[in-house]
């Protein structure tokens, strides 16, 4: 493009922008005369991070910024073109836009770049309801990425957080799960508006509690996202996990009205009493000594509040769920029970390990004096 054009039209936008904005394009023009591309980029980005520079984000990139594109960072070159992108009239335009993007970034030298903007891309298309490209694209974005020994986090957030959209809307709770805990690693929380954050913390929640594959979700317990929950209309879900992590069932029935609250959850009622039973389960294993886990199945129908009926049903699937190793006697109706899964312990947990820790030493104590009585003259000094 003639640089005479060029200059032109960026006096055209300094003229238009706002007027705390028109020492950005003094710059932006002072850097593009001397063709010092990595201040001219840096700039373009604090300009474009200005919410006030909204309306020129698009005829800037088409424009202007195009006619160096090869010269600068292809990483920040795309970061450009999402926030220009952001201003396309919708998503239909956007995703012809971004396409364009990706085709003009895909090149050995910026594979980076091709997978940030072929995931934007694809987060376009799980908008406009195509699944199966959308799926395509980001399989293909997971195996680029699969080749880098590092790559910029943003890169890996935005793949952790289209991917965690894609398996929501196909219900793949477990899944969804996984990646939205990635995207939250590869991010500073603060980052997040109180809103979205509280929308993340429920629907990790909803998944955590759902999945048929989740019993132990003690990264969601620990992490402070869940904390925006607290003091909301929806502070009895966080409620819920703690009460499901410890098996408490006294907790879950009076927490359980609730549940008719949220549609996702009340559909599933069956299934999350079957799986706080299983936690009622692991709960009464873990409280017991290693020497005292043979628990007739009479025990386990009163810790569990099941059926008697149903109660080898129930350590069957623990065992099989890898909750629990051991074995059954089916004659003797007992369990017994070598392993169960560690998980996060709250304060009561710990309390409860403590008062075992200190029985264990007092019952240590009791045998060194009883062999001490015992050995008499046989110990030396």
């Amino acid at each position: 493009m003639d640089p005479e054009v060029i200059s032109n039209f960026l006096v055209e936008q300094r003229e238009a922008a706002p007027e705390n904005l028109q020492q950005n394009f003094l710059d932006i023009e002072d850097y593009w005369d001397r063709k010092l591309w990595h201040q001219l980029t840096d700039t373009l980005i604090t300009y474009y991070h200005d919410p006030a520079s909204s309306s020129q984000r698009l005829p800037l990139f088409r424009r202007f910024i195009l006619s160096f594109a090869e010269k600068i960072n292809q990483l920040k070159f795309v970061s450009l073109g999402l926030s220009a992108a952001t201003q396309c009239s919708d998503d239909r335009e956007r995703l012809t836009f971004l396409t364009d993007l990706t085709e003009k970034v895909d090149k050995p030298s910026s594979q980076d770049a091709y997978v940030y903007s072929l995931v934007a891309a694809s987060e376009v298309k799980l908008r406009l309801g195509d699944y199966d490209d959308a799926k395509k694209d980001l399989n293909k974005a997971e195996s680029i990425l699969d080749t880098f020994d590092s790559v910029e986090t943003e890169v890996h957030a935005s793949f952790y957080r289209t991917n965690a959209s894609y398996y929501q809307g196909k219900q793949d709770f477990a899944a969804y799960y996984k990646n939205a805990l990635l995207y939250l690693a590869c991010i500073d929380l603060k980052t997040l508006s109180h809103e979205d954050a509280q929308a993340r913390a429920y629907d990790l929640s909803l998944a955590a509690l759902i999945s048929d594959a989740i019993y132990n979700f003690g990264e969601l317990l620990l992490h402070p996202i869940l904390d925006t929950l607290t003091s909301t209309e929806h502070a009895w879900l966080r409620d819920l996990l703690f009460a499901f992590n410890r098996g408490d069932l006294a907790a879950y029935n009076v927490l359980e009205d609730n549940v008719s609250k949220c549609p996702l959850l009340e559909e599933h009622k069956t299934f999350l009493w079957q799986k706080i039973s299983l936690s009622a389960l692991t709960e009464a294993v873990f409280r017991r000594p290693p020497h005292d886990r043979a628990m007739t199945f009479e025990t386990i129908a009163r810790e569990t509040q099941v059926q008697p009926q149903e109660i080898e049903i129930l350590i069957m699937k623990a065992l099989s769920l890898g909750l629990v190793r051991g074995s059954i006697d089916q004659v003797a109706e007992i369990a017994r029970i070598n392993w169960v899964q560690p998980k996060v312990l709250d304060m009561k947990q710990i309390d409860n390990m403590r008062v075992r820790l200190k029985d264990w030493d007092s019952s240590v104590n009791q045998l060194g004096h009883w062999i001490e009585g015992v050995g008499k003259d046989v110990w030396a000094a």
